[in-house]
């Protein structure tokens, strides 16, 4: 589990993008919506130990990310929206320390490439590749390893329609298997199937739906409210 417990963080002063939240994010998929520049891609960066809040604590599974580092980003996944990574590795050296780090065989970091079809430009830095190579790239790092806690801005974003399938069931399995997923997306259509939680940033305040409806048209239908900023009661 994720727990904000009274977070606030401003990127300007006294200008709050997130104002004393208290949030749970728990096992299933929670799609985070709303519109662009409401703070969801903040809330990840918050989640994944990116950010440091300005008050309050987050914790990953009762270990404080600030505090208790090793154990609480021991099992994080997290994708940003912007493919940022140091600019002079090399792309198999990127992957190599990230098996470190996991404890994993380098073995996974060439799994990861191949999945990604990066497997070829492996020994290029990461400047020399382009913005969707790159994006793949940091994705391949939350492939290695057994991640169970699994933040991704817009995973689909780029992607071909065949990795789209690939990365669509990976996210599939690690939800089924108990993962806590957030995953932000403007195709968030096709994450309803297996979508259990919805939440939305409003005003610097987070709303959650730990239950969303059974049935599909009243799913959608509060989906949509929350992606355009109309949270129904």
């Amino acid at each position: 589990m994720i727990r904000f417990k009274n977070v606030t963080f401003s990127y300007e002063k006294d200008e709050h993008v997130l104002d004393s939240i208290n949030l749970e994010l728990s096992p299933g998929l929670t799609l985070l919506l709303g519109p662009n520049g409401c703070g969801k891609s903040t809330l990840l960066k918050l989640g994944s130990g990116v950010e440091k809040p300005d008050s309050g604590h987050i914790t990953i599974d009762g270990h404080n990310l600030w505090k208790d580092e090793v154990a609480a980003r021991n099992t994080i996944a997290y994708l940003p929206e912007q493919p940022d990574l140091t600019p002079y590795a090399t792309l198999r050296e990127i992957l190599n320390l990230v098996c470190r780090l996991r404890g994993e065989p380098l073995e996974k970091g060439k799994e990861a490439l191949r999945f990604f079809d990066l497997n070829k430009v492996s020994g290029r830095t990461v400047r020399e590749l382009s913005l969707g190579q790159r994006r793949r790239a940091v994705f391949a790092g939350c492939l290695i390893g057994n991640p169970k806690h699994i933040l991704l801005d817009e995973p689909l974003e780029g992607m071909d329609r065949s990795i789209q399938k690939e990365i669509l069931e990976w996210i599939f399995r690690h939800t089924r298997d108990g993962a806590v997923v957030t995953v932000v997306s403007h195709s968030f259509e096709k994450f309803i199937e297996l979508a259990s939680h919805a939440a939305t940033v409003k005003n610097g305040n987070v709303i959650l739906f730990k239950k969303l409806p059974d049935k599909p048209k009243e799913k959608l239908s509060l989906l949509e409210g929350f992606s355009k900023g109309r949270i129904q009661s």
